[in-house]
């Protein structure tokens, strides 16, 4: 049994355990006992009303869910009597009955508030959802008479009113106004993933969570699937958060609670692993309840198995399965071991050059539609280690060229700064010839064959690094295709016993996730060809610094600062 004393709050190093037991992937939260039992006794009693039979939620509803309304509405601090779930964030595949139960679950809350005239919110990315919500929870109120006595509904605002208090649960389709006036004591957020897709979502989100900082301060409950499309926006960030938490590496007090239904990363990586059917059961709470065993299936061999494209909607959807990391078992061997060698204090390229004694630098070249990368090596002085650290560039007719990963090119240019907007090629070519001249001013490239490169489309780029007293023989090409092998094979090994780490970039975690491989021959060959739309440009750029780093350069000399009586810092 795990000591968990020591854990941080709402840590749950056993949740694959937990999950192949069928308990509730959560960590263990403290109780107010008498609020818990008063919030699921009223939830037991609401009644499916779409169920031949009406069955109530203490038959209907399983303990999965049962143990996440008791965290989220009965938490409490046994020494300061405070509450201490103020988020919660679930990720249940499909057909686990989300909906339903949270439509009970706002009831439950609103009976539950005491507080005169507040403002409760169920937010729906699209008015299907919205829609089918109220109407869940307007049918539970409805075959229940002795309901109809404690809520108003008003089925044209979508809107159901605690008699008693005034306080009233509105149901509502995403919008940029969608909170207006006094902010919310309590918000469910159906289907967080598709949140994910709008650009505003952000700042809705922010002036939900300003109630946080009240006296009242207000309560967020997050449950969704996993995207159909790879994490990106505000999905990306709360479930990167939620993970943290869960892992122990959210900080000391988070208000988060996370209950995610996934399989460990190496388990989404092993495709023959998810494909079994036997371990479905891990992530289906619901199975035999909302959902049919065989009717899964069936669904899945006549309809999942179509295309390879199907296969990975269909189990990031019902089994959540993170698009980019565990679909197709194509993608490249490295993926399996990068985020796990992640070096928190290599937070650039200065710090790169400082640790190292050598670098290499790789080029991958792109067009008007395409992106550019550059990526750096370092040999670390003391430990051999590889050390990595990336840049990527795109012109504005990127953004309308690629529409599908247009949002994702944003985030990392606004938010993250590992892809810079140039506005020419002229522009792009400078920008990376700068960084390429940095190095060289370092003294850590060696004389011959310290920048390597794609050398289809690089005439901008030659006339840069010759700008920049960049040229041959330091400026070499990397022969492409089959002829990367040693680098598409090697860089995983050296990643599996953390022989290279990196600083964390999201667009390389993105490039590498978009990556696929395919056997050739005797071959292993990565190719943009082969990954499709989705970019990778910058892992390319990284194989071509491998390439060059496998030859176990040494590095020219002095740096420009040394021989100016300057250091670097």
């Amino acid at each position: 049994m795990l000591d968990t004393e020591d854990l941080p709050r709402f840590a749950c190093p056993d949740w694959w355990e937990k999950l192949q037991a069928g308990d509730t992937p959560m960590a263990d939260v403290p109780l107010n006992r008498q609020r818990a039992a008063k919030a699921l006794a009223f939830f037991n009693r609401l009644r499916l009303p779409d169920v031949p039979g009406n069955p109530p939620l203490s038959e209907a509803c399983g303990d999965w869910f049962k143990d996440i309304l008791c965290a989220f509405l009965g938490s409490e601090d046994p020494e300061t009597q405070r509450r201490l779930v103020w988020e919660l964030l679930c990720m249940v595949p499909k057909k686990n009955s989300k909906t339903t139960y949270v439509a009970a679950l706002g009831l439950t809350a609103l009976y539950m508030e005491e507080a005169p005239n507040r403002q409760m919110l169920i937010v729906a990315p699209s008015q299907n959802i919205s829609l089918r919500c109220f109407e869940q929870a307007q049918g539970m109120i409805r075959i229940d008479p002795r309901l109809k006595d404690v809520f108003d509904v008003q089925d044209h605002l979508k809107c159901i009113t605690r008699i008693k208090t005034g306080t009233k649960l509105n149901v509502k389709t995403f919008d940029t106004s969608i909170v207006t006036g006094e902010i919310p004591i309590l918000t469910i957020i159906d289907e967080l993933h598709e949140l994910g897709k709008n650009a505003n979502a952000v700042r809705v989100m922010q002036q939900i969570r300003g109630g946080g900082i009240t006296k009242q301060r207000g309560q967020v409950l997050m449950i969704t699937t996993q995207s159909d499309q790879r994490p990106a926006g505000i999905w990306e960030a709360e479930l990167k958060k939620a993970r943290a938490v869960r892992d122990g590496k959210g900080g000391a007090a988070p208000i988060m609670l996370p209950v995610l239904y996934e399989f460990p990363r190496e388990k989404q990586l092993d495709h023959e692993y998810w494909r079994d059917q036997k371990n479905w059961l891990h992530l289906l709470p619901n199975l035999g309840r909302s959902i049919d065993p065989q009717a899964l299936v069936d669904d899945y061999e006549n309809n999942g198995k179509v295309s390879k494209e199907a296969e990975q909607v269909w189990a990031s959807q019902h089994l959540n399965i993170e698009i980019g990391v565990g679909l197709g078992g194509d993608g490249w061997s490295g993926a399996l071991h990068w985020a796990s060698c992640i070096d928190d204090s290599l937070t650039g390229l200065d710090d790169l050059l400082a640790r190292s004694e050598v670098c290499t630098i790789g080029i991958d070249w792109g067009g008007a539609d395409d992106l550019a990368g550059l990526y750096v090596i370092g040999r670390e002085a003391k430990t051999k280690r590889w050390l990595g650290w990336g840049r990527a560039w795109a012109r504005e007719s990127v953004f309308d060229r690629r529409k599908s990963i247009a949002g994702q090119l944003r985030k990392f240019a606004d938010e993250d700064g590992d892809l810079i907007v140039a506005s020419s090629g002229e522009d792009q070519a400078a920008s990376a010839a700068a960084i390429c001249r940095k190095v060289a001013d370092s003294g850590k490239l060696p004389e011959t064959a310290g920048i390597g490169l794609d050398s289809a489309g690089v005439a901008l780029l030659l006339d840069a690094l010759a700008d920049a007293e960049l040229e041959y023989p330091m400026v070499q090409a990397v022969m492409q295709g089959w002829k990367l092998q040693t680098a598409i094979s090697s860089v995983p090994l050296k990643l599996e016993d953390r022989r290279f780490v990196h600083g964390d970039q999201p667009i390389m975690a993105w490039c590498v996730g978009n990556a696929r491989q395919t056997l050739k021959g005797s071959n292993y060959v990565v190719t943009k060809e082969v990954s499709g739309a989705a970019k990778i440009d910058p892992l390319m750029a990284l194989f071509n610094a491998a390439m060059l780093m496998f030859q176990n350069p040494e590095a020219n000399g002095p740096s420009v600062y040394e021989t100016r009586g300057l250091r670097m810092v």
